[in-house]
């Protein structure tokens, strides 16, 4: 049956998309800048602020509610998640200020790959040895300068449910910098179950599915902060294992009922 909501949604969530976009967009941008970064209100920059800000309107106008378990880690680490959306980025930086990898194609992607730019996103030539090898060196210095950098490691937004396999290749930043892997499960819920439609449909574009976003009903986007991983005297196909297992654990559980807490 055709949701009768749709049009009424789109009525007033696109216009709150063009003025974030608008204004929103540039302000942030701006503040990405040296002196945001060293204007600092409490403990947070004025760069960090102003990004998680924009990223959570977001997800308020695409119908995201957040429902948030655990704290992310103050000091530098590798955030490994599972990749279901490309909203999953809006929701992570919603939380925390951090550098993602994502791939090439993105920096030329109207607001959002300008945005991306802004804050710290390392791009990713697929195929590419040489960008592998630039990317892996960009993210361990990243960490060493104080930053989170994150990662999908199932190497994209593939088809099928559930959770894929973590690539092992994009944890050895974190053994080369000495950092943490903290593993994060993101999950979308929607009529007491599991949301996953929210993903690309079978030969759906971007486009397509923005929009198709754009005007979904109200649905919640689960993140859970799960035990950190150390890597000390670990191998990287290690790693890679042991934040899956956490990861598809944590997916695989039971839903909860809890309210959203935005």
């Amino acid at each position: 049956m055709r949701d009768p909501f749709t049009w009424l949604r789109l009525l007033y969530r696109l216009p709150w998309l063009l003025v974030h976009a608008l204004l929103g967009t540039p302000v942030t941008v701006m503040c990405q800048t040296t002196p945001g970064r060293r204007l600092r209100l409490g403990r947070r920059s004025l760069a960090h602020i102003t990004l998680c800000w924009w990223a959570a309107t977001v997800c308020r106008i695409f119908g995201l509610r957040r429902r948030t378990e655990g704290a992310l880690p103050a000091g530098p680490a590798l955030i490994a998640a599972n990749h279901i959306s490309w909203i999953d980025i809006q929701v992570l930086h919603s939380l925390s200020p951090m550098g993602f990898v994502a791939k090439a194609e993105i920096a030329s992607w109207p607001v959002i790959g300008r945005l991306a730019a802004a804050g710290d996103t390392v791009f990713h030539q697929r195929g590419s040895h040489g960008s592998s090898a630039g990317v892996s060196a960009a993210m361990a210095e990243s960490m060493r300068d104080g930053s989170k950098v994150a990662i999908f490691p199932e190497g994209g937004i593939l088809p099928g449910t559930g959770i894929k396999r973590f690539h092992a290749r994009m944890f050895a930043p974190a053994i080369e910098a000495g950092f943490p892997v903290q593993p994060v499960m993101i999950r979308y819920l929607q009529d007491g179950g599991l949301y996953e439609d929210i993903t690309f449909g079978p030969r759906e574009h971007f486009l397509g599915n923005f929009f198709r976003l754009l005007v979904q009903r109200p649905c919640v986007a689960e993140v859970r902060v799960l035990d950190v991983l150390e890597p000390d005297g670990k191998q990287r196909r290690l790693l890679a294992r042991e934040a899956e297992s956490a990861v598809r654990a944590a997916y695989e559980s039971p839903l909860s009922n809890e309210k959203p807490r935005d």
